[in-house]
Protein backbone atom coordinates (compact mmCIF):
# COMPACT_ATOMS: atom_id res chain seq x y z
CA UNK A 1 0.00 0.00 0.00
CA UNK A 2 1.44 3.39 -0.97
CA UNK A 3 1.83 6.13 1.59
CA UNK A 4 -0.63 8.45 -0.19
CA UNK A 5 -3.33 5.75 -0.24
CA UNK A 6 -2.68 4.90 3.41
CA UNK A 7 -2.98 8.57 4.36
CA UNK A 8 -6.31 8.85 2.59
CA UNK A 9 -7.60 5.94 4.68
CA UNK A 10 -7.00 8.10 7.75
CA UNK A 11 -8.61 11.16 6.15
CA UNK A 12 -5.24 12.79 5.47
CA UNK A 13 -4.09 14.39 2.26
CA UNK A 14 -0.70 15.24 0.81
CA UNK A 15 2.51 13.89 2.20
CA UNK A 16 5.52 16.17 2.18
CA UNK A 17 8.92 14.96 3.30
CA UNK A 18 11.40 16.54 5.73
CA UNK A 19 10.09 19.78 7.17
CA UNK A 20 12.28 21.92 9.41
CA UNK A 21 10.52 23.49 12.39
CA UNK A 22 12.67 25.88 14.44
CA UNK A 23 15.48 23.71 15.84
CA UNK A 24 13.92 20.40 14.87
CA UNK A 25 13.07 18.56 11.70
CA UNK A 26 10.15 16.16 11.24
CA UNK A 27 10.16 13.36 8.69
CA UNK A 28 6.94 14.40 7.01
CA UNK A 29 3.87 16.55 7.02
CA UNK A 30 0.29 15.81 6.02
CA UNK A 31 -2.88 17.84 5.83
CA UNK A 32 -5.91 16.67 7.84
CA UNK A 33 -9.50 16.64 6.57
CA UNK A 34 -10.11 20.10 8.06
CA UNK A 35 -6.84 21.63 6.89
CA UNK A 36 -4.83 20.80 10.03
CA UNK A 37 -1.05 20.64 9.69
CA UNK A 38 0.10 17.23 10.94
CA UNK A 39 3.75 16.47 11.79
CA UNK A 40 4.87 12.89 11.10
CA UNK A 41 7.94 11.34 12.71
CA UNK A 42 9.09 7.88 11.55
CA UNK A 43 11.20 5.72 13.87
CA UNK A 44 12.72 2.28 13.37
CA UNK A 45 13.09 -0.08 16.36
CA UNK A 46 16.75 0.97 16.69
CA UNK A 47 15.95 4.72 16.70
CA UNK A 48 15.67 6.82 19.85
CA UNK A 49 11.93 7.11 20.58
CA UNK A 50 12.46 9.80 23.21
CA UNK A 51 14.10 11.99 20.56
CA UNK A 52 11.13 11.40 18.24
CA UNK A 53 8.67 12.36 20.96
CA UNK A 54 10.70 15.50 21.61
CA UNK A 55 10.64 16.40 17.92
CA UNK A 56 6.86 15.99 17.84
CA UNK A 57 6.42 18.13 20.97
CA UNK A 58 8.56 20.84 19.40
CA UNK A 59 6.56 20.62 16.15
CA UNK A 60 3.35 21.24 18.13
CA UNK A 61 4.99 24.18 19.88
CA UNK A 62 5.88 25.73 16.52
CA UNK A 63 2.54 25.60 14.76
CA UNK A 64 1.59 22.04 13.89
CA UNK A 65 -1.93 21.08 14.94
CA UNK A 66 -1.32 17.37 15.44
CA UNK A 67 1.61 14.95 15.76
CA UNK A 68 1.97 11.31 14.71
CA UNK A 69 4.75 8.84 15.46
CA UNK A 70 5.06 5.96 12.98
CA UNK A 71 7.05 2.81 13.82
CA UNK A 72 6.80 -0.94 13.39
CA UNK A 73 3.71 -2.58 14.85
CA UNK A 74 5.95 -4.82 16.95
CA UNK A 75 7.74 -1.76 18.35
CA UNK A 76 4.44 -0.12 19.35
CA UNK A 77 3.87 -2.94 21.84
CA UNK A 78 6.96 -1.88 23.81
CA UNK A 79 6.01 1.80 24.04
CA UNK A 80 4.40 3.23 27.15
CA UNK A 81 1.66 5.39 25.67
CA UNK A 82 1.30 7.80 28.61
CA UNK A 83 3.24 10.56 26.80
CA UNK A 84 1.07 10.07 23.73
CA UNK A 85 -2.11 10.44 25.75
CA UNK A 86 -0.84 13.44 27.71
CA UNK A 87 0.22 15.42 24.63
CA UNK A 88 -2.41 14.13 22.21
CA UNK A 89 0.06 12.41 19.88
CA UNK A 90 -1.10 9.54 17.72
CA UNK A 91 0.85 6.30 17.39
CA UNK A 92 0.76 4.32 14.16
CA UNK A 93 2.26 0.86 13.68
CA UNK A 94 3.16 -0.72 10.35
CA UNK A 95 3.13 -4.52 10.24
CA UNK A 96 5.40 -6.78 8.18
CA UNK A 97 2.90 -6.73 5.29
CA UNK A 98 2.87 -2.92 5.11
CA UNK A 99 -0.58 -2.62 6.69
CA UNK A 100 -1.07 0.47 8.83
CA UNK A 101 -2.66 0.28 12.30
CA UNK A 102 -3.74 3.22 14.46
CA UNK A 103 -2.50 2.16 17.89
CA UNK A 104 -3.08 5.20 20.03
Amino acid sequence: MGSQKALQGFGLQGLNAKNKTSNTEVDGEATGPYGQRIAIEIKTPSDDLARGIGQLAQALAFGYDKAILVTTLKNTRTINDSAFKRFGFNLIGVDSHGNIHLVG
